[in-house]
């Protein structure tokens, strides 16, 4: 099957914690919707048609590096990576993507994909067909101002990778970011589990893998967090808000 044909579920099989009126509370565009007042039965006489994906296992390919651009996707369950693969072969991780998270804004210039996106566990998506989704933002301002967020939001990851930032800096901002996009769509924001490999968190932060293994054990030592295989929690936030500080204040 072809990345781009989005394997599709049966929808009346799909778990969802909204209903016929209000919206998942992963949903990414739900709070841009509801402060117009707006509820799903509405959004279905626009003909917003809002696809659910998957369920996608570990290794399933979302899209691939230029594939033809037709849709946004939502993660409603699980975690997807995104990444490029150079001249070389070599891998670089660009972002993981939360559920509540979009993927494919970084296609619009071009309408084909810059770079790939994997599933990492078990992922469901909600696809958003992009001309129908542009149409309705431009009857819905908030829709429109919370799209130009989520853009923004990808650039600014970019603030991780780029200066002159220590393992120890790279790595509690890393996790204080994480943390903080969790606590954004009702998830612990002091527990969660690492659903990326080590090696993916360094090729992300531009470190080598032993290098992270090191920098999470000495946290772990000195009290900063608490890990158990993946599961981490955040012992001591303050101290780890202070070693990212100079990387938290970047946009």
């Amino acid at each position: 099957m072809s990345a781009t044909e989005f394997p599709r579920t049966d929808r009346s099989i799909v778990a969802d914690d909204g209903d016929a009126y209000t919206f998942c509370s992963t949903c990414a565009f739900s709070h841009a919707c509801l402060s117009q007042g707006m509820d799903k039965s509405q959004l279905r006489d626009l003909h917003m048609l809002v696809e659910h994906i998957g369920p996608l296992h570990a290794g399933d390919h979302v899209f691939r590096e230029g594939d033809p651009f037709e849709a946004i996707a939502a993660v409603r369950a699980g975690t997807v990576k995104t990444y490029t693969i150079d001249r070389d072969g070599r891998e670089h991780v660009l972002g993981f993507h939360l559920p509540g998270e979009v993927i494919g804004l970084n296609a619009i210039a071009e309408d084909r994909f810059p770079c790939n996106a994997i599933a990492l566990d078990t992922v469901t998506l909600c696809r958003f067909s992009f001309p129908k989704i542009s149409i309705l933002a431009a009857r819905l301002p908030r829709l429109q101002q919370t799209l130009f967020q989520l853009l923004s939001r990808d650039i600014g990851t970019a603030s991780l990778l780029a200066g002159d930032w220590s393992a120890d800096e790279r790595m509690a901002a890393f996790l204080i970011r994480l943390s903080r996009r969790l606590a954004a769509r009702g998830f612990s924001a002091e527990r969660f589990q690492l659903t990326m490999s080590r090696t993916d968190i360094a090729n992300y932060l531009r470190l080598a893998p032993e290098t992270v293994s090191r920098v999470l054990k000495r946290f772990n030592d000195e009290g900063l967090i608490q890990v158990d295989r993946r599961e981490v929690e955040l012992a001591d936030r303050k101290r780890l808000e202070d070693i990212a500080g100079a990387i938290l204040q970047q946009p």
